[in-house]
């Protein structure tokens, strides 16, 4: 019996592996530079009390919105009540001083033509009547006074926005005036909310160049795009501007202060949050971006595997930018046509023979392809 004749091995050489390929997605690109920030907020008002006197009553909730205008302590009223009533009694008492000196006034000038009194009686007249008249407005700008001191005695909202908590409670003395006067609550509007940043000094030479060139449009002289994240969000879901550069670079930290500003409807930022901001870094320019896991790193040099006319692997190496909506950007090295291997990069060999199957450049991960 004559033993079969043994199979024959068959050599790596002739195993085609599959791959996935796919094109690389060519669109109008614009580079963006991120930096980290604290959310601040746009008008924040310290409450204190204008005049001294006992808190009666807390008219907000605490940590509630207000409105401006909205009442939200109220000082015992009554001894400036007084005041007024004071006041005024002084003025009425002015407006009759000066009511018989200008009658005094008037006969005077017709007793002087009559040769009746002296000149000098007639003089010492007129001049009664003006240092009267003197006096009604002191005691004017005093009803005034006190009529101010009584409405302060109602301290209001001066802006819109949340309500810190109520520092002092009823029936404190609370102190008013300019020196050290009684921290009632604070108020911060809310919407739109800053974020301020700090841009290092390469970067900010680096924008002022591209005004220069008429690439891009510096925060400097008008508002420029940013977008903004919170730690805990994914992608860049506020968008905004850049509304303030400061004036120079602080020398200790080698960077210059730049402040966003965003919409805050839903009221759900506060000040302090840390914050992501970024800013475009770049004019726009036509690129094209590819899936990130289809780029290779040899010793600290980016590749691709390009699949040729014939089927045949080639190593191509390339220059990256950043990420972008999940693909990376590619600056040089490839070209819209080519196909770029996406999966199946461990059995690709420079030259050899493969079997692609064409998908869509997505973020989304394909199926790696069956044995």
């Amino acid at each position: 019996q004559v033993a079969a004749p043994a199979p024959q091995a068959v050599t790596p050489q002739a195993i085609v592996p599959d791959v996935t390929v796919a094109k690389p997605i060519a669109r109008r690109l614009t580079d963006w530079d991120e930096f980290t920030g604290r959310l601040i907020a746009r008008d924040k008002v310290e409450i204190r009390a204008r005049v001294s006197g006992y808190l009666t009553k807390v008219h907000f909730k605490e940590g509630a919105e207000v409105k401006q205008g909205d009442l939200l302590f109220t000082i015992d009223p009554r001894p400036y009540e007084a005041i007024v009533q004071r006041a005024e009694a002084v003025l009425a008492q002015a407006k009759t001083n000066a009511d018989l000196a200008n009658i005094e006034a008037k006969n005077a000038t017709t007793l002087r033509q009559g040769q009746v009194i002296s000149t000098e009686e007639s003089e010492r007249r007129l001049k009664s009547a003006a240092g009267e008249q003197a006096a009604v407005r002191a005691a004017e700008a005093m009803v005034t006074t006190a009529k101010l001191d009584l409405e302060f005695t109602q301290i209001k909202a001066p802006i819109s926005g949340r309500v810190s908590d109520a520092r002092v409670t009823e029936g404190n003395l609370i102190t008013g005036g300019t020196s050290d006067p009684t921290l009632l609550t604070t108020i911060v509007a809310l919407d739109p909310i800053y974020v301020d940043f700090e841009v290092d000094e390469r970067s900010a030479l680096k924008y002022r160049e591209m005004h220069k060139t008429g690439e891009r449009e510096s925060a400097l002289f008008q508002r420029i795009p940013a977008e903004m994240a919170l730690v805990n969000q994914e992608g860049w879901p506020h968008k905004g501007e850049i509304d303030f550069v400061d004036n120079q670079i602080n020398p200790e930290t080698g960077t210059i202060r730049a402040r966003g500003i965003f919409p805050n409807k839903d009221r759900l930022m506060s000040p302090g949050f840390f914050a992501k901001v970024r800013i475009p870094g770049s004019g726009e320019y036509d690129g094209l971006l590819i899936r990130d896991a289809a780029v290779g790193d040899d010793q600290g040099s980016s590749y691709v595997w390009v699949i040729d006319a014939e089927d045949k692997a080639v190593y191509r190496p390339i220059k990256l930018g950043p990420l972008l909506d999940g693909l990376r950007v590619v600056r040089e090295g490839l070209k819209a046509e080519e196909r770029v291997v996406i999966l199946g990069l461990m059995s690709v060999r420079n030259g050899t023979k493969v079997k692609p199957a064409l998908a869509d450049m997505t973020v989304e991960p394909a199926k790696e392809p069956k044995p």
